[in-house]
């Protein structure tokens, strides 16, 4: 049970480095000190990979603060027990049973050989999409430094922008906005998923036959393209005649498309969220607390949980007694996981609200702050988007900024946390009660 705690430690020491790195002088644009708590927030948001802030990253931070900025998102969407591991791996090191368990349960996977090359793969993966798209922003922004930085924040899923409006500069240009939503679809998959689909042998490496996609990567390739699908139909349908009424018809495609991306858990945007419609930010929540695939930069309760519930939701509807996935049956300890998950993060939801409206009560009794954009913070919050209803984050109390550190931080490890908690811990009971029904519903 120390991996837990070592984890969180390890998270917990990068912030309060990168939040030391960030106020220092050389990384302030005014030459001067900054503020403890806003460079505390602002390392606290990257590491977490949310992209939530309380000031304005070009004009607080130099040149050397963004650099910071980006070695933080970096090292947290690997996060630090992979870093850990890669590191350990490049010196040579063998790699502990504990900390082979640690990485099967970050992405998501049972049982795999060959797990020293699959992490060092994760970290060369990584870095060739963000050069990738470095070079495609490149041809259009002809910026080396803005270019590596767009890559990095899309890919990441951080959010983090040094010009104005998010993305709006780029709502003019199909290529940049298409490659901001490439990036951030594929950090969203998850590495696992990429290793399946590149090596296509490490089913049965063992075996030297051909190998297969797993349930795994169907799944989350299945319902990454369904929840795109449907988050694009309904923005369009729902902003057709509002925020987009202005484009022209084809801006509008490209441009609700990359709003359907966004919210699975990347902070980014080109039409402001305060534009857009309550039915509008409704659907966001939604995609946002579902998030991204397992092993990925994105958190929420992850696709593969949301699929897993869906199905065994139609099973029950079917009666059927087990839940079936593409002709798989699935362990009912996987559907204890998926529901422990999803009711984990709802009530750590649940407290982050409440937690604000606590803190923000004043400025919501003086009408300075709106219930419905609370909810979307935590939310946001929670679930690492770091999409905000404009200024809502940067206008909260000192102590509304301590509760979204603590749902981003938490948010970051809960899922992981709670995975580890129940495939860490297996209980055999001796002892066998008798069985009595209870009525629910």
């Amino acid at each position: 049970m120390r991996r837990r705690p070592s984890i969180a430690a390890g998270f917990l020491a990068l912030i309060a480095l990168g939040a030391v790195a960030l106020a220092a002088p050389p990384a302030q644009a005014s030459g001067a000190w900054g503020r403890a708590l806003d460079s505390l927030f602002t390392a606290c948001s990257a590491v977490c990979v949310t992209g939530l802030t309380v000031v304005d990253i070009a004009a607080t931070y130099s040149r050397t603060g963004q650099i910071i900025l980006m070695v933080l998102v970096e090292i947290g969407c690997l996060g630090l027990m992979t870093c850990g591991t890669f590191l350990l791996i490049a010196i040579g090191r063998r790699l502990s049973l504990s900390r082979e368990f640690s990485l099967r349960n970050a992405y998501g996977v049972a049982e795999i050989q060959g797990l020293r090359a699959l992490i060092c793969w994760v970290v060369g993966s990584m870095l060739l999409f963000e050069t990738l798209g470095a070079c495609a922003y490149w041809l259009r922004l002809h910026d080396v430094y803005l270019a590596v930085f767009y890559s990095i924040m899309s890919f990441c899923n951080a959010g983090f922008s040094i010009l104005p409006g998010s993305l709006a500069a780029f709502a003019h240009d199909p290529w940049l906005v298409v490659t901001s939503a490439l990036l951030t679809i594929a950090g969203g998959i998850g590495f696992l998923v990429f290793y399946n689909l590149f090596t296509y042998r490490f089913a049965r490496r063992s075996s030297g036959a051909r190998g297969r996609l797993s349930l795994h990567s169907k799944t989350v390739l299945r319902f990454t393209g369904y929840l795109l699908a449907f988050a694009f139909a309904a923005f369009l349908l729902l902003e057709w005649g509002g925020a987009l009424a202005d484009l022209p018809f084809a801006q509008k495609l490209w441009v609700g498309f990359y709003q359907a991306v966004t919210p699975r858990t990347c902070g980014f945007c080109i039409v402001p969220t305060e534009d857009l419609s309550p039915v509008t930010r409704l659907v966001y929540e939604i995609l946002m607390f579902i998030g991204g695939g397992p092993g990925s930069a994105a958190a929420g309760i992850k696709i593969t949980t949301f699929a897993v519930l869906c199905y065994t939701l139609t099973a029950m509807c079917r009666g059927d007694t087990e839940t079936i996935i593409r002709r798989r049956v699935i362990p009912v300890e996987i559907v204890r996981e998926s529901l422990v998950i999803l009711m984990a993060l709802t009530s750590f939801a649940v407290v982050i609200t409440g937690a604000l409206f606590l803190t923000e009560a004043a400025a919501i009794r003086a009408g300075r702050a709106a219930l419905d954009a609370l909810v979307f913070e935590a939310i946001s919050a929670v679930t690492t988007t770091g999409l905000s209803v404009g200024s809502t984050t940067a206008s909260l109390s000192t102590a509304g900024r301590l509760v979204l550190m603590a749902a981003m931080f938490i948010g970051r490890l809960g899922a992981l946390t709670v995975v580890m908690m129940i495939g860490d811990r297996e209980v055999k009971r001796h002892v066998r009660y008798p069985t009595e029904e209870i009525v629910v519903g």
